[in-house]
């Protein structure tokens, strides 16, 4: 069937044949224009979008890269060196501003979650592992836990590297325990546990000599202007700033009151004390999160301790000569008779520190050529025998059988024994007598000024803060 033909208008008087050419010409003709036109606008556009991107076109593995980056923008932990190098696609400056900043901010968060994280993992030892049966271990990889010039805060009397002590072995020996291995101190951990908190040290000297080493300990991860010293009497207090937390020493010698209550003016050689009286120290402990108390050094001076008949607020004089170990039996039950009517132990936890030992002789080690401790540098190794060097183990009976009858549970903290071992760690001519450095007269003559009692820093006492360390952060 044909199709209807159409009839030609009367407004088409040239011939169809000419007039179908020319209409195809123009029509081609628009096309090639409009494709000339697209075709240059497409071109302005990739030449934008080239002068947008970087001159080097990132390689395969960097576009995986950003696209990762883009979906995770806190994940990539910046190179060293290169800490805002973050690949974003930078269509304008602000935007590319404000999302280098958001991402900056972001990282440092999650790095800083990263931090606390890792200072929240806790090595929970065993709880049968005796801490204080081991051995002395040298280790010149991870000891000493902090080096002497890092540490603003220790005084002249352990600083013993700088006052003129040539070896540094004394700093790395590493306690081992028999059946378990103490955890790596870790100080932003100790931080956390202690922010709004108190740990305070009471007593002597030796107690002091330990607080120098926690604050040390503590302080290397302290940022400047954020930590203080004040000392006040018979306190000393640093502050660290950023957790709210101080690690205090308070000068209580025989803990009792005493005649060598003077934080300063104390070389009494006849030392008189109250053993029933405590209450004028001990209001000073109180609201404390961590106690570490002990006594031992200034009993030692004589056979026997004088007591008080009377009060030194009366202006009493007279005294009863009383053996040692009576004396301090004594003193320690009215010690714990005041932590057990005074103390919380769901808010508190009490440590009390054994004997600090002395090396004065030095045949106790069979070392007749020995001054002293002045020429040991290294410890006794041989810890199958028994070091006896003078320790009064009656007056360590009197401390293990108090604590351990007390109602408040009290972490005894046995130094005693393997710090006999340590006869390499004290001062010895490297200290200082009556506030001044030893002259080079008085450090050839050992015999007379040597310190064998208190440690050099760092040192043994390191190890006393690892018990203390270890104690603390197993608390749950």
């Amino acid at each position: 069937m044909q199709p209807p033909r159409r009839k030609p208008s009367s407004e088409t008087s040239l011939p169809m044949k000419h007039v179908g050419r020319k209409s195809g010409n123009l029509s081609v003709l628009v096309v090639v224009f409009s494709i000339l036109l697209f075709a240059v606008f497409m071109y302005n556009e990739d030449v934008k979008s080239i002068a947008e991107f970087p001159f080097s076109w990132p390689k395969s593995q960097e576009i995986q890269q950003h696209v990762e980056d883009t979906r995770y923008p806190v994940q990539d932990t910046p190179r060293k060196g290169d800490e805002n190098s973050l690949f974003v696609n930078p269509r304008t400056e602000l935007e590319t501003n404000e999302q280098e900043s958001k991402e900056s901010r972001d990282v440092k968060i999650v790095l800083a979650m990263e931090e606390d994280d890792d200072a929240q993992e806790v090595e929970i030892l065993p709880e049968d592992c005796d801490l204080y049966t081991g051995k002395w271990v040298f280790d010149n990889l991870t000891h000493p836990l902090y080096k002497e010039e890092e540490c603003e805060f220790l005084t002249e009397q352990v600083t013993c590297l700088r006052n003129g002590r040539k070896d540094s072995l004394f700093q790395k020996w590493r306690w081992q325990p028999r059946d378990c291995s103490l955890p790596k101190f870790k100080a932003k951990l100790l931080l956390q546990k202690l922010r709004g908190k108190r740990l305070m040290f009471v007593g002597d000297s030796l107690n002091r000599n330990q607080w120098e080493s926690m604050v040390c300990l503590v302080q290397s991860v302290v940022p400047p202007g954020r930590k203080s010293l004040i000392k006040a009497g018979s306190f000393n207090i640093f502050r660290i700033e950023d957790y709210n937390a101080t690690v205090e020493f308070y000068w209580a010698p025989f803990l009792v009151e005493s005649n060598s209550d003077d934080p300063r003016i104390h070389s009494i050689l006849n030392r008189i004390i109250m053993p029933e009286s405590i209450s004028k120290h001990a209001v000073n402990w109180k609201d404390v999160d961590y106690l570490i108390f002990n006594t031992y050094i200034w009993w030692m001076n004589t056979f026997t301790m004088r007591v008080l008949r009377g009060s030194f607020d009366e202006g009493s004089t007279e005294y009863d000569e009383v053996d040692r170990p009576v004396a301090y039996g004594r003193v320690l039950r009215t010690w714990s008779k005041w932590v057990d009517d005074n103390i919380d132990p769901n808010r508190t936890m009490v440590f009390f520190s054994s004997m600090s030992p002395v090396h004065i002789k030095s045949l106790d080690w069979n070392n007749p050529d020995g001054i002293k401790c002045a020429l040991e540098t290294t410890p006794v190794l041989n810890m199958t025998e028994p070091m006896e060097v003078g320790t009064d183990r009656r007056l360590f009976e009197v401390a293990v059988n108090v604590t351990g009858s007390m109602k408040v549970p009290v972490d005894f903290v046995n130094i005693t024994t393997l710090s006999e071992y340590r006869k390499d760690a004290h001062t010895a001519v490297y200290t200082i007598r009556q506030g001044k450095l030893l002259t080079p007269e008085q450090k050839s003559d050992p015999e007379n000024f040597a310190d064998c009692i208190h440690w050099c820093l760092p040192g043994l006492p390191d190890t006393w803060n690892e018990f203390v360390y270890t104690r603390i952060i197993s608390r749950t």
